[in-house]
């Protein structure tokens, strides 16, 4: 997980290319496109075959098919599809690296049979059509998208595609919003196995750091199965990665630009300027100081070693931004061996940096006044990179498919931050400032084993099962700080004392993350085992530990207690104040600055899934899960104090059932009823206080439990076409011991904490609207449009315990229930999309896409304040991708059209008086982007 690792994936990636290249050059390849005679329509799910062998494709959404690594000769083509006439075509010939193009006309058959066909390729599940057909004949709620609509819609990351699902929205910087819950309702599988997040404030990992070009098909299920894990509410994401089905060798560069930042003023560490930190790298030297040793203790240190063991400054970079840049390399080879064996493999290389710059205010209230406490405007440049690393290895034969996938994700995030006007209520002072200098660090690897293998031939058995490994790292190393009083534009005045100047080095590690499963398949009652009935029976656990470390080191005056500097250059002026004898650094470590925490699950599932005739689905399944949560950590006060443990051991019986019921060939009813659980974010139940410049806390509370929920879901949806979908979902929830976010006053002379509790029930219960409709219906000079169109709507009621929380503000009158904290009442999602074809060599894909989400309360009030609302806020998106030859992809974009400002407003029933006329505590805008991107295929 360091610059070696990185490197050694890119050596690999030069020898695996050079490879493909060498073996790719000795093969051909023939493809083409198959119409209907009559209407000129493409034919989706067509048999092409090699007379005489069973190699073979089927066509995709667009009608194409695709022959790959056929040694050169001449070749018997034979095309069979269903009500039509089977056609063979002689003396197809194949070179070396050379595509073949042979499009196919189809004619209808006076009679419908197809006769016997032994087809062994398979239908893509990364086409829209699978996709559609997999949703219709699933027995669960369930939906997906897939590589080929990723690439056609210009989808560049795994968070953007998850959008375009029903009743999923991004809020920028707090991932995905399933039925108007956030993150801490989600939860992530890759390839099915648990992994971490890499980040102990988020449920999940970002998934914006998912690059499109490893995906397979991204699946979304929005109703609980005893298979998946039991911590289920809004819903859980399953990545399934590529295999490298054909061979391609593809490199794609992206610039973009971003209105209210790019060629601006642009602040940056100084140490955030060099050609390695664009590609995460480059933050070795804001390690601890070796004076502090690696536990705390009062010391102060030495003129010397205050001027020689600090790596890192405040001093920055005053430039201008540049364009954001992306680069990626993707590279798949596949070989096809004797006896119906298969060898994949897949490598793929991504890096991406962005600039971004907002500006807003920045409030708290003060609940004994009912004023501003802190009243700032603050101003953000963000410099972030990302990079990631995959490969995959991928073996299969007619019975066995064996895989082994290893992925590694860095991300870096400089952030400066200025917070200029006043704080602790002191209004009458305006030139209060706060100086932030941060870099945060995640690291991400897992490695996975799976398979899957045919106990006999026909598959009435079959067993899978998987393992993988995981290491994560989050720091922030010398987060440093300084607060004092701007005198002018470029000086800011600072005192010495009462941690002025402040550094925090932080360290949150997950040494081991393991997760595995294993699952037995027994098909029986019938001969045709797609009409089976099915049983499976499985084990899935997963087992996390976890360590903190905080450190904080402080200014401390000696002979002098003040001073003052270049804001953007204050090192020369401090250095020269510490050989002076003026002032130094010592720890304000205590003894909360370690903690650690052990997660584990185990859980065991049944599963039965009954056909009981071509209209009647049954899946009836029951999980036995037992999981547990230690945690280790000291209260403030000595460093010798014994660790306090929390311990809280649970045994679930998580029941599901779903039913289905084809009403016709086109249409179905679906019902499901479940029990799941809500765990927290692991900073929700960790406890440590994370502290801000401006006196904001965020600690988590060690004695949060789990949520406990019920779920019910109704759905009715029609399939006109493969390419059309009409769905209406009811959906109702009760939660017991819901988790919700708070904020309070801190004691002392000011300052805002934020922690979490459980309240005492929610319920929630609304609805889900969704078509796909092909505007060709409307009008025949529509044939090019197609719209999609979902919304959500939802009521919530939560239930607060007067008693854990007594400092909650309670509804007007004595009714103690409010909505539930994080959820929004409503959410639309909608796109209008544009396909053409400019020539024959150049196919155009348009999408104007528009997302909006209702109020929703971000933060519980608390003291006499009302709750913290998160206003809605509208993203409209155009994407314009074009595909030029089988060679060139070209795609332009323009983001956040509308710019719109994201709010976060104090509501208007407080019980205390307020003074204050604006109640916003935040806001900014993000700035229009526009990016473009070229990739090329080899």
């Amino acid at each position: 997980m360091n610059q070696k690792l990185f490197s050694s994936f890119s050596i690999i990636s030069v020898l695996l290319i050079t490879l493909s290249i060498n073996v790719f050059a000795q093969t051909g390849k023939i493809t083409g496109k198959v119409t209907d005679k009559t209407t000129g329509e493409t034919l989706i799910g067509l048999y092409v075959g090699i007379d005489g062998t069973t190699k073979g494709a089927v066509t995709d959404v667009d009608g194409r098919y695709n022959l790959i690594n056929l040694a050169p000769g001449k070749y018997n083509l034979v095309f069979k599809y269903l009500g039509y006439q089977t056609k063979n075509v002689s003396n197809v010939e194949v070179k070396d690296g050379i595509v073949s193009t042979l499009n196919i006309i189809m004619e209808e058959a006076a009679t419908k049979s197809l006769g016997e066909i032994v087809v062994t390729a398979t239908y893509s599940r990364e086409s829209e059509t699978a996709l559609i057909l997999n949703q219709k004949n699933s027995i669960e709620i369930k939906q997906g998208i897939g590589a080929q609509e990723l690439s056609r819609k210009g989808i560049s990351d795994v968070e953007e595609g998850l959008t375009k699902i029903t009743g999923i929205t991004k809020v920028d910087g707090r991932g995905l919003f399933v039925r108007g819950l956030e993150d801490r309702y989600n939860n992530l599988l890759i390839n099915g196995l648990a992994v971490p997040s890499n980040n102990p404030f988020k449920k999940i990992i970002p998934l914006d750091l998912f690059p499109t070009d490893i995906v397979s098909v991204l699946e979304t299920s929005k109703t609980f199965n005893s298979s998946l894990y039991g911590d289920f509410a809004g819903g859980t994401f399953n990545i399934v990665t590529s295999k490298g089905e054909k061979p391609i060798t593809k490199i794609s560069i992206g610039t973009s630009f971003l209105s209210n930042t790019t060629f601006r003023k642009f602040l940056r560490a100084e140490d955030a300027t060099s050609l390695e930190s664009y590609v995460g790298f480059g933050a070795d030297k804001r390690s601890l100081p070796k004076a502090f040793g690696s536990r705390p203790s009062a010391y102060m240190m030495s003129a010397s070693e205050a001027l020689s063991q600090f790596g890192s400054g405040y001093d920055l970079d005053n430039g201008n931004a540049p364009l954001n840049t992306s680069l990626n390399i993707l590279h798949t080879q596949r070989f096809q061996l004797e006896k119906e064996r298969s060898f994949q493999y897949l490598f793929s290389l991504n890096t991406d940096n962005n600039f971004q710059y907002r500006e807003g205010v920045d409030r708290f209230f003060n609940t004994a006044q009912g004023i501003y406490d802190n009243n700032l405007y603050t101003t953000t440049n963000r410099f972030s990179t990302n990079s990631s690393v995959l490969s995959a290895i991928n073996y299969g034969t007619k019975r066995l498919s064996l895989n082994l996938n290893a992925f590694y994700l860095k991300g870096t995030e400089n952030t400066i931050q200025d917070q200029l006007g006043y704080t602790n209520s002191q209004a009458t002072v305006s030139n209060a400032f706060i100086r932030l200098n941060q870099l945060q660090k995640t690291d991400f690897f897992t490695g996975q084993l799976f398979t899957n293998y045919k106990l006999t031939k026909n598959d009435a058995h079959s067993i899978k099962a998987g393992v993988s490994y995981s290491k994560t790292q989050y720091q922030l190393p010398d987060r440093k700080s300084f607060r004092g009083s701007r005198i002018d534009e470029n000086t800011t005045s600072v005192n010495y004392s009462g941690n002025s100047l402040y550094r925090q080095y932080m360290d949150f590690d997950g040494d081991f993350f393991g997760s595995g499963l294993v699952e037995y398949n027994w098909k029986f009652g019938n001969d045709d085992l797609t009409k089976a009935h099915k049983l499976s029976l499985g084990y899935n656990g997963s087992f996390n530990k976890v360590a903190s470390s905080s450190r904080f080191i402080v200014s401390q005056n000696l002979a002098s207690n003040n001073t003052s500097f270049n804001t953007n250059a204050p090192d020369a002026t401090l250095a020269n104040e510490i050989a002076n004898g003026n002032f130094t650094y010592r720890e304000g470590s205590n003894a909360t600055y370690a903690a650690t925490m052990q997660e584990g699950v185990n859980a065991g599932y049944a599963d039965l899934a009954l056909q009981f005739n071509d209209k009647l689905n049954i899946n009836v399944g029951a999980r036995v899960e037992q999981s547990e949560r230690l945690t280790r950590f000291r209260n403030p006060g000595s460093f010798t104090d014994p660790f306090q443990r929390v311990k809280q051991n649970n045994l679930d019986i998580l029941p599901a059932a779903n039913l289905k019921y084809s009403l016709t060939d086109k249409a179905n009813l679906r019902f499901s009823a479940s029990k799941t659980l809500t765990k927290p974010v692991i900073m929700e139940a960790f406890p440590l206080e994370f502290v801000n410049p401006d006196a904001t806390i965020e600690s988590g509370n060690p004695n949060i439990i789990n949520s406990d929920n019920y779920n019910f879901d109704a759905k009715y949806e029609f399939f006109p076409t493969n390419k059309e979908m009409f769905a209406f979902t009811a959906f109702a929830k009760f939660i017991e011991n819901p988790i919700e976010r708070l904020f309070l006053q801190t004691a002392g002379s000011g300052g805002l904490q934020i922690t979490y509790n459980n309240s005492k029930q929610a319920i929630l219960y609304g609805a889900e609207i969704e078509f796909l409709l092909q505007l060709s219906r409307l009008s025949e000079s529509l044939s090019n449009f197609s719209a999609g169109f979902n919304t959500s709507l939802m009521y919530t009621r939560t239930t607060i315990d007067v008693l854990k929380n007594s400092v909650e503000t309670a509804a007007i009158g004595n009714d103690n229930t409010r909505r539930l904290q994080g959820a929004s009442p409503w959410l639309i999602n909608a796109d209008i999309k544009h396909e053409t074809d400019f020539s024959k060599k150049w196919k155009s894909t348009m999408t104007l896409a528009y997302s909006i989400y209702g109020e929703r309360i971000y933060a519980v009030g608390t003291n006499g304040l009302d709750n913290y609302y998160e206003k809605p806020f509208g993203k409209l998106d155009f994407i314009w991708n074009n595909k030029i030859s089988t060679k060139w992809d070209v795609k332009l974009g323009i983001e956040n059209i509308l710019n719109p400002t994201y709010r976060i407003d104090l509501g208007d029933e407080s019980t205390i008086q307020i003074f204050e006329n604006d109640l916003t505590v935040k806001d900014f805008k993000r700035g229009v982007g526009v990016s473009l991107g070229l990739g090329y295929t080899f």
